[in-house]
């Protein structure tokens, strides 16, 4: 630098630029120390060197919600914005410099993955700001707690630590999570908790959360879920039926998962169970009364007693009403009377019986109408293979095809009749354990055979007899005949005309012609069937047994003719 006596202008430049830190960087944009002169108002008054000061407003040297700790004389570190504006004054400012320094030291901490301290003053969208001596970083939403949090004001300006999630010192961007530091702290809380708690162990807990599925109940320091199943034996819907936020509860540990530290608890397993004893408390057979709880597709659950259920499958509900929803038969909270079906002890369930409670509509009508009785009942509907009719006592019963007409096929009988129809119906049959009735409508029909055992009323055949026929109809496969002259109508099948081929042909006879021949049997609709060869080798049997031997030498011819003049004498 310049001494002579005069210096010159580039020697006073070369001065102020040496008094400023050199020609090569100057004040601006750097940290600098300086010394507080004076306090004025909001303003601290500080002097770094230059020719005239400059002032901070005081807020920027304290943390927020805080008050400033500052005298004068005290030396602090500002950030030099400009050294002289156009007022002539020096641009000082605390934040920025606090930011710089902040920024390296949290990079430092960023790199050890170590806690900073700060404090939340602010809300932003999506989060709140945060205060990390200095520097300000973002705090998401979902970082604040573990679980959602409402009011996030008790944890305003206060100090605590935090975890650097991100950083982007360039865009001066800092992402950081306070749940982070709780799930760790818990983490080390459960484990040292955990250690002390074992499996069937009885502790008392605090109702911290209600699901739908159970409730959170805090162990001092550590969670454990009971679930809605293991809150009572007695059927529970909802678990605030059973307890609230807030209650004290004695719980049983039921389970403990040391890797996943879940802890799962019981309520029910401190009272006596129920199901003890319960095969010889409820027998099979027994008839009971109890509550409808619940209602389902399949069925209906009822209580028997508080945490007894027993289940009403939808095929023992009615004895009547087949493929309906269980909610049309029963409602919830119906007092039901119930027969016990089967005990499971160790499935836990009860298979109950509602219309075996009742009288069973089909074992009544069989009783009333036994087969061969007469009926009225309306025709509820057609099928492809027959009638159903409703009848006295709210049961159906079936009229086949075949069984509705005598001498057309059954798809054109199933035509003569109309669904709402009132007929009248003959009882072939009633099978009481497959709910089945089987009925006729062209059996009350003159000479139709009677129904019931194969034995018949006045001028009616039964198996075996050999008896006079007239012809009906003649048929290419046979005839269609008539048992005397009222009888029962039946059939002779054209291979039964005869033992001989010849006398296999239908069309040898005529209608009204009338010979004897044996009934071999009945169809499904009780109607005859005749043999004339049936009865031709009965004779030949009954004339060889009386008349002659299989070593006697007589042919068949000697002995059927010795039987012939025999016939004749008598």
């Amino acid at each position: 630098m310049a001494t002579t006596a005069f210096p010159t202008r580039d020697d006073f430049a070369a001065m102020l630029d040496e008094s400023l830190g050199g020609a090569d960087g100057g004040f601006e944009g750097r940290v600098v120390k300086g010394t507080v002169t004076a306090i004025e108002n909001d303003l601290a008054v500080i002097d770094i060197g230059l020719k005239s000061e400059g002032r901070v407003p005081l807020r920027e040297f304290a943390m927020p919600g805080q008050k400033a700790d500052i005298n004068v004389g005290d030396e602090v570190e500002v950030y030099v914005d400009r050294v002289e504006n156009a007022n002539g004054e020096t641009m000082l400012s605390r934040d920025r410099a606090r930011r710089e320094a902040a920024w390296d030291r949290l990079e430092e901490e960023f790199n050890k993955e170590a806690r900073v301290e700060g404090v939340i003053f602010g809300r932003v969208k999506g989060g709140f700001t945060v205060d990390l001596g200095g520097a300000v970083a973002f705090l998401p939403g979902s970082q604040v707690d573990i679980r959602p949090v409402r009011d996030v004001g008790p944890l305003m300006d206060l100090p605590q630590p935090f975890q650097i999630l991100k950083m982007d010192r360039r865009r001066g961007n800092i992402v950081v999570s306070r749940r982070a530091i709780l799930e760790e702290t818990r983490a080390e809380q459960r484990s040292g908790l955990i250690q002390n708690l074992e499996e069937g162990q009885i502790i008392e807990g605090a109702v911290k959360n209600i699901t739908d599925y159970g409730a959170f109940v805090d162990l001092g320091g550590i969670d454990g879920l009971l679930h809605v199943t293991d809150m009572s034996y007695k059927r529970v819907n909802h678990p605030s039926e059973v307890i609230n936020i807030g209650d004290t509860v004695r719980v049983q540990i039921i389970r403990i998962n040391r890797d996943t530290q879940r802890i799962s608890l019981g309520m029910k397993q401190l009272e006596s169970d129920p199901w003890e004893g319960v095969a010889a408390k409820y027998p099979v057979g027994a008839k009971l009364s109890g509550t409808v709880t619940n209602i389902t597709d399949y069925g209906a659950f009822v209580e028997l007693e508080p945490g007894i259920e027993g289940l009403v499958h939808v095929s023992e509900m009615s004895w009547v009403k087949k493929n309906v929803h269980p909610g049309k038969i029963v409602s919830t909270s119906q007092e039901v009377d119930v027969i016990v079906l089967e005990v499971d002890s160790d499935k836990r369930r009860i298979s109950l019986g509602l219309k075996q409670a009742q009288s069973n509509p089909w074992g009544a009508f069989a009783d009333t109408h036994p087969v061969g009785s007469v009926v009225e009942g309306e025709v509820k509907n057609a099928t492809e293979f027959g009638l159903f009719v409703g009848l006295p006592g709210d049961v159906d019963g079936m009229v086949h095809m075949s069984d509705i007409a005598w001498g057309i096929s059954g798809e054109e009988a199933l035509h003569l009749h109309r669904k709402g129809e009132a007929v009248q119906v003959v009882v072939l049959d009633v099978d009481v354990e497959k709910e089945r009735i089987s009925l006729g409508i062209k059996q009350l029909e003159k000479g139709a055979p009677a129904v019931g055992g194969g034995t018949a009323a006045a001028g009616s055949v039964k198996k075996n007899d050999v008896v006079t026929v007239t012809v009906l109809e003649v048929r290419d496969n046979g005839l269609e005949v008539q048992a005397g002259d009222d009888g029962a109508t039946g059939f002779i099948k054209r291979a039964d005309l005869g033992r001989d081929r010849d006398e296999q042909r239908a069309e040898r006879y005529q209608v009204g012609q009338k010979f004897d021949a044996m009934v071999i049997g009945f169809d499904r609709s009780k109607k005859p069937n005749f043999s004339v060869k049936a009865m031709q080798i009965a004779e030949e049997k009954q004339a060889v047994a009386q008349y002659g031997s299989s070593d006697s030498g007589a042919s068949l011819g000697d002995i059927l003719g010795e039987a012939l003049k025999a016939g004749k004498k008598d």
